[in-house]
């Protein structure tokens, strides 16, 4: 995308590409960030200025080189005076974190909701209870502690179409084509969080974003991250960007078929990976809730033979499902998360097993598989890594803008568009807020 000519538009990638850089490699020095992009000394050191004063970024102790002259001083990220929302609006429940900008949660709440079935009451809860958390990291002006909120972002259960902020469709909450974007922003008039950027995503891409933003772990790139709830989703990030596919839906692994005439899936195919892994499928003819949940896990923890046979043979399906998402994207690791970790070895090590064989008679290595880092807070988490990872991405921000205005939302000249890009009339030309 060109972007010659536009001064703002340039100082705006170059300043959030010296922070992706920091973020990637923590103690760079400012002669070291000019070299690596390509930048002269006196920008860098002009705009590294600009996001400490904002503070986005922070000096530690010099750093001997064993050069003659001024030592080097090695920056990081502030973990100390911005912050990110997240939430999770989830099947059961909603789960609502802060964290600074290296991913550390500061504060986690739980939110339930009055009636799961309405969506309108859901969102108008999580809502409220993300001004609440903005209250307490606000605090009174001046005092230590106090954190500017950055952005928020939303890990929904359901195909999302990220642009226009609406949740076209959760299966298993039974909500279709909800305007989220709309909603929240409404609930957030007068509060500290009108008008700052906001954004949704699908709760596994959310908490593929989590694992690539704020692990700390560099060459993570191809990631998938595999979600296993009721159902079975997953997030892919691949050359630095999610895979959302043309509509929003990339990822759906839960209807990949994984066995020919295998069972009744609910969507009306059979044999889908929902209907031999997911959660739901497990209950078997228990209704999904909360309390089935932990009857499932109880009995497991407890060995009973039956229960246990059946999650076995169930991570068996998922090494299949594992084996297929790496002959599909050849990452460099499979994160699972999600309840179904409740289940432990008893479904991840028949998984692992199947993987193991699959990559034996191939002769190759397989990927690494491992367990999400946050346990669960992960979708909440990757909520606040989708902000940090849009604003920091202002290419992003402008070409989501464009595809706006070509679905003929050209009617908001000001102010806010649901994916959080400003629009003006000014200079700023969609970019994120600097201060």
């Amino acid at each position: 995308m060109p972007v010659t000519g536009d001064h703002q538009l340039l100082k705006q990638l170059n300043r959030m590409a010296l922070v992706r850089q920091v973020g990637n490699q923590p103690g760079l020095s400012r002669a070291s960030l000019a070299e690596v992009l390509g930048l002269t000394k006196s920008t860098v050191s002009m705009l590294v200025r600009d996001l400490m004063d904002e503070g986005w970024l922070i000096e530690r102790e010099l750093m001997a080189t064993g050069e003659v002259g001024r030592r080097a001083t090695p920056l990081h990220l502030d973990p100390d005076r911005l912050a990110l929302l997240g939430a999770e609006i989830g099947v059961d429940e909603a789960r609502v974190v802060a964290t600074n900008l290296l991913g550390e949660v500061l504060e986690t709440r739980v939110v339930s909701y009055d009636d799961s079935a309405d969506p309108a009451s859901c969102v108008k809860l999580v809502a409220a209870a993300l001004v609440r958390l903005a209250k307490r990291l606000a605090r009174t002006a001046g005092t230590p502690g106090a954190r500017q909120v950055l952005g928020i972002g939303l890990g929904l259960h359901g195909g999302v179409d990220e642009k226009l902020g609406v949740l076209r469709y959760a299966p298993h909450m039974g909500w279709r084509n909800v305007d989220v974007d709309g909603q929240v922003r409404t609930h957030f008039a007068g509060t500290l969080l009108e008008g700052l950027p906001l954004y949704m995503q699908n709760e596994a891409n959310v908490a593929a974003l989590a694992e690539f933003e704020f692990t700390g772990q560099t060459g993570l790139d191809p990631l998938v991250y595999l979600s296993i709830g009721y159902g079975v989703g997953a997030g892919v990030i691949v050359g630095d960007n999610l895979l959302t596919g043309l509509g929003g839906f990339a990822g759906e692994v839960g209807h990949a078929i994984l066995q020919a005439n295998g069972p009744l899936c609910s969507c009306g195919r059979s044999g889908c990976a929902d209907a031999l892994i997911g959660l739901a499928s497990l209950l078997g003819t228990e209704k999904p809730s909360p309390a089935a949940l932990e009857r499932l896990f109880d009995k497991v923890a407890q060995g009973q033979a039956q229960t246990c046979a059946a999650v076995a043979a169930a991570g068996e399906q998922l090494g299949i499902l594992l084996n297929n998402l790496w002959a599909a994207f050849d990452p460099m690791a499979i994160v699972i998360g999600g309840p179904a970790l409740r289940l432990g070895n008893t479904l991840i090590e028949p998984a692992r097993r199947v993987l193991g064989g699959y990559a034996d008679a191939a002769m190759l290595a397989a990927p690494e598989i491992r367990t999400s880092r946050f346990g669960a807070d992960a979708v909440a988490v990757g909520a606040a890594a989708l902000a940090r990872h849009r604003l920091t991405r202002p290419l992003d921000l402008q070409s989501m803008a464009r595809r706006v205005d070509k679905a003929g939302r050209q009617g908001r000249p000001t102010g806010l568009d649901s994916v959080g890009v400003i629009w003006s009339s000014g200079p700023n030309h969609g970019l994120p807020p600097t201060r």
